[in-house]
């Protein structure tokens, strides 16, 4: 249970910074990684820790490969790490597919909400019923806005606290 307070805790802040400067800060991730890391070890002893550093290896891992191909900051997979450090491995692989349709679901609502893309989907297919091609995308500008993907990753923690029962490994 006291995982859970830390969670929400770290993730109230991270949610905050990551939505304001689209920035996951090492100041507040690290210090909760040691927390975990050291109350896994007292109450668990070696098992305890060991289950802790696979839950921070685990979380890092699931993120890598898209932070290598530069679709995810270096926050959002330390961000993951430390909750698979506060929770353990299981909690963070389904948090991670939770997390995985909470992006899913926030990628489409900015394509269609940022910078009027919805409008011009709309008048894109309209354009098709009558026999005309029109462009989508008018800017690239637009395309390369970044997602705080922190949310998505917070959503998926928080669903995955809440609703453990729902699907399970």
């Amino acid at each position: 249970m006291w995982s859970n307070y830390l969670l929400i805790i770290l993730l109230s802040i991270c949610v905050i910074t990551d939505i304001k400067e689209r920035k996951i800060y090492n100041a507040v991730l690290f210090p909760f990684l040691i927390i975990a890391l050291i109350f896994h070890a007292i109450t668990g002893g070696w098992h305890g820790l060991t289950e802790a550093f696979l839950g921070t290896a685990v979380g890092l891992g699931i993120l890598f490969i898209p932070y290598l191909l530069g679709g995810m900051g270096a926050g959002d997979i330390k961000l993951l790490a430390v909750i698979g450090g506060l929770k353990g491995i299981s909690f963070v692989l389904m948090a991670s597919l939770y997390m995985a349709l909470a992006g899913g679901i926030m990628a489409i609502i900015f394509l269609f909400y940022r910078k009027g893309l919805l409008k011009r989907f709309l008048y894109m297919i309209h354009g098709l019923r009558h026999g005309m091609r029109l462009s989508l995308i008018e800017d690239s500008n637009s395309m390369k806005t970044t997602l705080p993907y922190g949310v998505a990753i917070a959503a998926g923690a928080i669903y995955q606290a809440y609703f453990p029962g729902v699907l399970s490994l």
